[in-house]
């Protein structure tokens, strides 16, 4: 233990030393802090949103015999173009050729009956008017007519279906189109209750996209519109992506939203169609539909100056240098990197543009002064290259 004693000046000099140091430090704890601040201001956007979609042609037609028999013939290359009425299969055409002909002649036995029963019933009505036979042979002669009549007219319905199904044999495209795959070849056994089709041939001159979005966002376009039905009259035409990243050359027209929603998955189905003369989009292929949204005069910031609280996204306002936490409505669509705010926020206000979850409100803040470049440093290295 030392016994020196110190005049009493040096320690009230002591004393006041340390509370100026105390003093400072506090001081620079209420200096404002450097943030990128952003003076909030209308621009133009054009945002977008993709939909996974289903390609199918206007029409792709399952083609399928409509008698039994043994292909004779096939007509069509896998992959090809034809035109509606085109032979593609041929049915072994001998029975229903036969056929053809055992109608023919119980038509002409018909006839021949029909003829007969004529002359007889015109016989019986002379006679009757000589009162020569009874009332009864007469209306026997008269059914007999009637009968050979309807025998006449059951054997031509008998002809007409013999001649149908002779012409079925042929199987013919239904519509212009591409030919698909098939897996029947000569001596394959085909008949109209078979499972599989012969053939399917797309007319894919046109394309349908079909592709779903949630039920909100229908309703959205329906009260924007009036109505589903004119909104799908209405829309601005929309894009086409295809898998290999690289959009279509032609834009499509929404043409069809469903009326219902899809109870398992809660969406609405639509359908856009896209004109396809070059044959580059493929039925049964799959794309991304890209809708645009244009947002002229829209207050823009970056999501890195929000946050979010229990699904509510708030910025941080700052009023008199101070950071003021401020709720925000945003656009439902986004491109990720900003946020279109509906309301919260006004023209000429100013936010702190970056760092949002680390501030708190309340917090002073001051503009970031830009970094100052050295060009001393810069000089010297060029004359160290040198």
């Amino acid at each position: 233990m030392s016994d020196k004693k110190y005049p009493i000046g040096i320690i009230l000099l002591g004393l006041a030393l340390s509370a100026c140091g105390g003093g400072s430090e506090e001081q620079k704890s209420e200096a404002p802090q450097e943030y990128p601040l952003l003076v909030v201001k209308p621009e133009d956007r054009n945002l977008s949103v993709k939909y996974t979609a289903v390609l199918e042609g206007q029409q792709d037609v399952e083609v399928r015999p409509e008698v039994s028999g043994l292909i004779t013939k096939v007509c069509i290359d896998e992959g090809a173009k034809v035109k509606k009425g085109q032979v593609l299969f041929v049915i072994d055409q001998v029975p229903y050729q036969a056929a053809l002909q055992k109608a023919q002649a119980a038509v002409a036995t018909a006839q021949a009956t029909l003829a007969n029963a004529k002359l007889t019933l015109e016989g019986k009505e002379e006679l009757f008017k000589e009162k020569v036979i009874s009332d009864y042979e007469l209306r026997t002669a008269q059914n007999s007519y009637k009968s050979a009549e309807a025998s006449l007219q059951e054997a031509k319905a008998q002809l007409r279906d013999a001649q149908n199904n002779l012409s079925y044999t042929e199987v013919k495209s239904p519509v212009d189109g591409i030919a698909g795959m098939t897996s029947f070849r000569i001596g394959a056994l085909v008949g109209p209750t078979m499972s599989e089709p012969l053939i399917t041939v797309s007319d894919n001159t046109r394309m349908y996209a079909y592709f779903s979005m949630s039920e909100k966002q229908a309703l959205e376009l329906a009260s924007k519109y009036g109505s589903m039905a004119e909104a799908s009259k209405s829309y601005p035409p929309v894009t086409l992506e295809l898998k290999d990243g690289s959009v279509y050359g032609h834009e499509g027209q929404i043409d069809v939203i469903s009326g219902m929603v899809d109870k398992t998955t809660g969406t609405v189905s639509l359908r856009a169609n896209f004109p396809n003369a070059e044959g580059k989009l493929l039925s049964g292929g799959s794309a991304n539909v890209i809708l645009a949204y244009n947002r002229p005069e829209s207050l823009v910031i970056p999501q890195g100056a929000t946050y979010e609280i229990q699904n509510r996204i708030f910025t941080y306002k700052v009023v008199g240098g101070t950071t003021v936490s401020t709720p925000i409505e945003v656009f439902k669509i986004n491109d990720g990197k900003e946020y279109i705010v509906m309301s919260g926020i006004a023209t000429g206000d100013t936010i702190v543009a970056e760092g949002a979850g680390l501030l708190k409100a309340g917090t002073k803040v001051a503009p970031m002064k830009p970094k100052a470049t050295n060009t001393t440093d810069k000089s010297d290295k060029k004359e160290e290259k040198k």
